[in-house]
C-alpha cells in the first residue's frame, strides 16, 4: 500500500448503519459507529424479533429488526455493517449490495478467495463500496510504517529510517481464553478455527508488507473439536524475502511482527489493536544496536468508518471516480482478497501436508 493522508472529514447528511448480527463483535463496532461524525446506526437485526429489539434497546439504536432481508431493504439504512459469522458474508454482503447498500464486513471476508472475489464483484457492479473492518490498516502508525517501507532504500530523512532492502517478515496473532458456548469460532461449518479469524491478521501483516502475495506456501497445524487451533506457516515471497507465521487460541496473547531489512527493522508487539491504556507503539532497531521507540495515539476504529464514509463522499460529489483504474479504495480491496488467498493457500498446504505455489 502506498502512504495516504487520513480521511477528510464527513460533510454529506449523515450514513445510515444498519447492523447485521448480534454476536460479540458487535457492541464494539456499534459504538464505534454512533460516536464518528457523519456516521449514525439507525436499525441492527436478528432472527427473532425479540432479540433484536433487546439489543436494540441495549445499543441505544432506534429500531430492532427480525430478518437479515428486512433490514436491506429499509430506506432508513444507506450501509450496512456484517456482523455475521464468516460463513454467512457472502451471501449477506451480496445481498446488501444487490440493495444498493455499502457494505463494512467483518474479517474474514469470507470462507474462500472465489467467495471473496464474487463479493468484489458485485460490490463493484452495484457502485456501492466495501470495506473490510481490518482496524488496524487506518491507525496513524500504519502510515508511518507504510512511509518507511516505501523509502526503504531511500537516504534518511527526518522522522524517517532506512531499513535497507527488505528481507525477512514475521508476524504471531494469538490468545488463550475458554470459549463460550457456542461461539462460531470453535465451528468449522460457519468459518471457525484460528486461521480465519487470527490468521486475517498474521498473514495479513506479511502481504501488507511485501504489498503481495508470496511464491510458496509450508504450513502445519493442530486440529482441536475439528478446526485448526494453531497454524505455522513459512512463505518464500520475490526478490528474496523470507516470512513466517503463527496464530492460535492455545498460546498467551500475541500481536506482534518484525519486519527486518538489511540496515534495519521494525518491530511492534500489539499491531493489530494497541494495548489497554497505553499508546500505540514500535520500535526501530538499527544494525548499530540503536533502538528508536515511537509511539501515537490513534482510534483506528473511527480512522476506519471515516475512511469509508469518505470513499461514499467521494463518489456522490464525482460519479466518474467509479471507472477510474485506481482509486483511493484501491490498495485496501487488493489487501483484502490477496489475504483471503493467501489464507486459503495455507489452508491447502495444512491439509495436503505439500507446499502450495501461488
Amino acid at each position: 500500500m502506498t502512504p495516504e493522508t487520513a480521511p477528510s472529514e464527513h460533510a454529506s447528511p449523515p450514513i445510515r448503519f444498519g447492523i447485521l448480527g448480534t454476536g460479540r463483535i458487535t457492541r464494539r463496532l456499534v459504538a464505534d459507529l454512533q460516536s464518528t461524525p457523519g456516521a449514525n446506526v439507525s436499525a441492527i437485526a436478528s432472527r427473532t424479533s425479540e432479540r433484536a429489539r433487546w439489543y436494540a434497546d441495549s445499543y441505544g439504536i432506534a429500531n430492532g429488526v427480525e430478518g437479515y432481508s428486512e433490514l436491506i431493504q429499509r430506506d432508513d439504512v444507506d450501509a450496512v455493517y456484517v456482523a455475521l459469522p464468516p460463513s454467512l458474508h457472502e451471501e449477506w454482503m451480496m445481498a446488501a449490495a444487490q440493495a444498493g447498500k455499502h457494505v463494512l464486513c467483518e474479517k474474514p471476508l469470507a470462507t474462500d478467495s472465489a467467495a471473496t472475489q464474487r463479493m468484489a464483484d458485485t460490490c463493484q457492479q452495484a457502485n456501492v463500496h466495501w470495506l473490510d473492518a481490518t482496524a488496524w490498516l487506518h491507525h496513524d502508525r500504519t502510515d508511518l510504517f507504510r512511509t518507511w517501507l516505501a523509502n526503504a532504500t531511500a537516504p534518511q530523512g527526518e522522522n524517517a529510517f532506512r531499513l535497507g532492502a527488505l528481507r525477512h517478515v514475521s508476524s504471531a496473532v494469538s490468545f488463550f481464553n475458554p470459549f463460550q458456548s457456542g461461539d462460531h469460532r470453535q465451528d468449522a461449518s460457519l468459518g471457525g478455527g484460528c486461521l480465519l479469524d487470527l490468521g486475517w491478521y498474521a498473514a495479513g501483516m506479511l502481504r501488507f508488507a511485501n504489498n503481495g502475495l508470496p511464491q510458496t506456501v509450508q504450513a502445519q497445524c493442530v486440529m482441536r473439536g475439528g478446526v485448526p487451533y494453531r497454524v505455522t506457516a513459512m512463505m518464500d515471497f520475490p526478490n528474496d524475502v523470507s516470512a513466517t507465521m503463527s496464530c492460535a487460541f492455545d498460546t498467551a496473547t500475541r500481536k506482534w511482527f518484525e519486519i527486518a531489512g538489511e540496515e534495519a527493522s521494525i518491530v511492534c508487539d500489539d499491531f493489530t489493536r494497541p494495548w489497554p491504556d497505553k499508546p500505540a507503539r514500535g520500535w526501530v532497531h538499527e544494525a548499530s544496536g540503536k533502538v528508536h521507540p515511537f509511539s501515537c495515539e490513534c482510534h483506528q476504529e473511527h480512522r476506519m468508518i471515516e475512511r469509508l464514509l469518505g470513499w461514499i463522499d467521494s463518489t456522490q460529489e464525482d460519479a466518474s471516480l467509479w471507472q477510474s483504474a485506481e482509486t483511493p479504495w484501491s490498495d485496501y480491496h487488493r489487501q483484502a482478497i490477496e489475504t483471503q488467498r493467501l489464507l486459503e493457500a495455507i489452508e491447502t498446504s495444512m491439509k495436503n501436508q505439500q507446499t502450495v505455489t501461488l
